[in-house]
């Protein structure tokens, strides 16, 4: 609650998420792509070619209708992971999750790719900047990253953890260690929004 009291009071979101030393040339990963509110803030600033992941399907189609005249926009109707696999998403606006079931909770079928596999077969050799708010699939995703030694890939890493997922302090503190081996923090609200850069 503190941390997010401090985000607000800096105005966070204005001043730390959309300022990155981005171009026209730039790639970003807006992964967890919502209803687009990022990723036209970081298109408008930049005009830099972004790739937007959403699994939920009512999402996924806001997004179409916004970015329909940006060619280099591109949006995918699937969420990223460890790797590719079927699951339910659990609506809950914003706070859609894998991870917050609920016996009144309304599920929708959703796909998941893996992240690695993606950066691969898009032969991706760069991106200037990965934003993750994922509603605890973070986890899985930077683990991922890190096992597959992918992490040099990325210049940026911007990234909300959540803490109602099992384990979630350990598997944070577990992940930041190694992030710190390649990366150095330059914010850090806790489990509100972080940042690391590329050493």
């Amino acid at each position: 609650t503190l941390a997010l009291d401090d985000w607000f009071n800096i105005k966070g979101d204005e001043n730390l998420r959309i300022n990155y030393d981005l171009n026209a040339e730039s790639i970003v990963f807006d992964v967890g792509g919502y209803k687009g509110n990022f990723t036209n803030l970081i298109h408008s600033k930049y005009k830099c070619k972004i790739y937007v992941f959403e699994p939920m399907p009512q999402f996924y189609d806001i997004l179409i209708s916004k970015f329909k005249n940006h060619n280099n926009i591109n949006i995918f109707n699937f969420g990223l992971s460890g790797n590719d696999k079927s699951t339910q998403l659990f609506i809950n606006d914003n706070a859609s999750s894998v991870y917050s079931k609920t016996l009144e909770t309304e599920a929708v079928n959703i796909y998941l790719k893996s992240i690695t596999e993606f950066i691969k077969d898009h032969e991706i050799d760069n991106i200037d900047l990965l934003k993750l708010n994922v509603e605890g699939g973070e986890y899985e995703i930077l683990e991922s990253l890190i096992q597959f030694q992918v992490l040099n890939k990325i210049s940026n890493l911007q990234i909300q953890f959540h803490n109602f997922v099992p384990n979630a302090i350990k598997m944070r503190e577990s992940i930041r260690k190694n992030l710190a081996k390649t990366h150095k923090l330059t914010y850090d609200y806790y489990f509100v929004w972080e940042n690391w850069v590329l050493k």
